[in-house]
C-alpha cells in the first residue's frame, strides 16, 4: 500500500523540489495540465514589465539593436537546442507549430522530389494531433502534384507501409492522447533505410523527455513552447533542421526576416545561409521574450533528472489509480513501459468529460480529449508526489459520491 506519508517522504528527498519555487501557482490548485499550458514562471511577470516599460517604452525602436530583438529567435533557439540535442545555430524560435510544419514539410517534399521523384506518399499517424493531418492535406491540395496522405496505426502501421512510395513521414514523438513515446533512433533508422525523410513533432516531449536530434540523425523537428517549456499561452514555436538539409531548399514562406541581406531591401529573395532562412516576418517580441524565463529554469538542471522524476511520478499515478480507483471503470491507455511513455497519463472512461469537470471544480486541473480520455500532465519542475496522491484521492471521492453526475458538468465549454 502506498501512503500519504510515503509520498511526503519522496517529496522531501526530491532534488528538484526547489524548482517549484520558480513558478507562480494558485493556492489550493493541483495543476496536472502542463502538457497543454505550462505554469507561469515567477520571473515572467517582472520581465514582461521590463520588456514593455524599458525596451519598448523607453528604448523604443533602438531595442532592435540595444536589446537584440533581431537576434532573439536564434538566441532562444540556442537555449532550446540544448534540450533537444541540437548544435548551436540549428534551431530557431518563430511562428506557430502549424506554420513550422508547413515550412519543413515543403522542404522535405522538395528534397525528395529532386532525389526520388517517384515517391508521392506522405505518412502520418491516425492518432496525430489533428493539425498535423490538416496541414498535410492542405499542402497536398495546394501543390497539386499527385501526392497523397496515408494514416497509420503506430509502429506496426509504419513497418507495413514503408516502401518505395513513401517520401516523408510525420510523427509525434509523444502521442498527445495516449502518451506513447516513440524510439527516435530506431524509427529514424527504419525510415532512412527506406530512403524516406522524417519530421518529428516534439510538442508533447520537449522539456519532458531527453532527445538527441543530431545523434539520431533526425531530418526535421518542430514543436511548441507553451506546454512543458512554460513560455506562455500561444508563445511562438520552434523549428530544427538537420544541417545536411539546410542548404538544399528554403521554405516557401520567404519573408524578409529569412533573407540573406534583409536590410538591403532587395527586390528578389535570397535565402539566408543559415537557420534564419526558416523565419518569415517580424517576430512577436513581447510574447517571444517571455519564453526565455521558462528556458532558463531548465538550464538550472538537466533533462535526465527531469525524466527520472517524471517516470517516478507517472508510475505513482498509475499505481495509486489501481490502488484507490480500480472499481470505477478507468481504462489505462498510457504505456506502462518506461521506454514507451512520455510525461502524461491517460485513462479512458465513458464519462470522462464530466469527471474532469468535477475534478477541476475540486481544484485538480487535468484535461479531456475525445474520445472519452482523461489526461493528466506531469510536469516534474512543479508537480510533486503529494500532488499525485491528493489528485487521486480527489478523483476517488468524486467517483464515490457520484459528483460527476451533476448536470453542470454535462455542459460543454468552447474549449474542452
Amino acid at each position: 500500500m502506498i501512503t500519504l506519508e510515503q509520498c511526503l517522504f519522496w517529496d522531501q528527498e526530491d532534488e528538484l523540489k526547489h524548482l517549484r519555487n520558480e513558478f507562480s501557482l494558485p493556492e489550493g490548485v493541483i495543476y496536472l495540465d502542463g502538457n497543454s499550458l505550462g505554469a507561469r514562471p515567477k520571473k515572467a511577470l517582472s520581465y514582461a514589465d521590463y520588456v514593455i516599460r524599458q525596451q519598448w517604452g523607453e528604448d523604443l525602436i533602438n531595442s532592435w539593436n540595444k536589446a537584440d530583438w533581431w537576434g532573439l529567435p536564434i538566441r532562444l533557439g540556442n537555449k532550446l537546442g540544448q534540450l533537444i540535442g541540437a548544435n548551436p545555430d540549428e534551431t530557431v524560435v518563430s511562428d506557430s507549430t502549424t506554420l513550422n510544419l508547413f515550412k519543413v514539410l515543403s522542404a522535405a517534399v522538395k528534397i525528395q522530389a529532386e532525389q526520388h521523384p517517384e515517391r508521392k506518399l506522405i505518412v502520418a499517424e491516425k492518432e496525430s494531433f489533428p493539425t498535423d493531418i490538416y496541414i498535410i492535406e492542405g499542402f497536398i491540395d495546394l501543390i497539386n502534384q499527385g501526392y497523397r496522405i496515408e494514416l497509420i496505426d503506430g509502429v506496426t502501421g509504419l513497418d507495413q507501409i514503408l516502401s518505395t512510395d513513401v517520401a516523408v513521414v510525420v510523427l509525434s514523438h509523444v502521442n498527445y492522447r495516449t502518451g506513447y513515446l516513440y524510439d527516435m533512433a530506431e524509427i529514424n533508422q527504419k525510415i532512412h533505410t527506406n530512403n524516406a525523410l522524417v519530421i518529428w513533432d516534439l510538442c508533447h516531449s520537449v522539456g519532458a523527455v531527453p532527445m538527441a536530434l543530431n545523434e539520431t540523425n533526425s531530418d526535421f523537428a518542430i514543436g511548441c513552447t507553451y506546454k512543458y517549456l512554460n513560455g506562455g499561452p500561444g508563445s511562438p514555436a520552434f523549428l530544427w533542421v538537420n544541417p545536411k538539409h539546410l542548404q538544399k531548399f528554403w521554405q516557401p514562406l520567404s519573408g524578409w526576416w529569412g533573407h540573406q541581406k534583409p536590410f538591403d531591401m532587395a527586390q528578389h529573395y535570397e535565402p539566408a545561409n543559415n537557420i534564419r532562412r526558416y523565419l518569415c516576418g517580424t517576430q512577436p517580441i513581447i510574447s517571444m521574450s517571455l519564453i526565455e524565463c521558462g528556458l532558463d529554469i531548465f538550464l538550472k538542471t538537466n533533462l535526465e533528472k527531469i525524466r527520472e522524476k517524471s517516470l517516478k511520478l507517472t508510475d505513482l499515478f498509475m499505481r495509486l489509480m489501481q490502488q484507490e480507483c480500480a472499481a470505477y471503470g478507468f481504462e489505462l491507455v498510457t504505456p506502462t513501459e518506461h521506454a514507451e511513455r512520455g510525461s502524461h497519463v491517460s485513462y479512458r472512461h465513458a464519462h470522462g468529460y464530466e469527471i474532469i469537470q468535477a475534478l477541476i471544480a475540486r481544484g485538480v486541473i487535468g484535461d479531456y480529449r475525445e474520445p472519452e480520455v482523461l489526461r493528466f500532465g506531469v510536469t516534474p519542475l512543479y508537480v510533486g508526489f503529494e500532488d499525485i496522491w491528493q489528485a487521486v484521492q480527489q478523483l476517488k471521492q468524486i467517483m464515490q459520491n457520484n459528483e460527476w453526475k451533476n448536470e453542470q458538468y454535462l455542459v460543454r465549454a468552447a474549449v474542452t
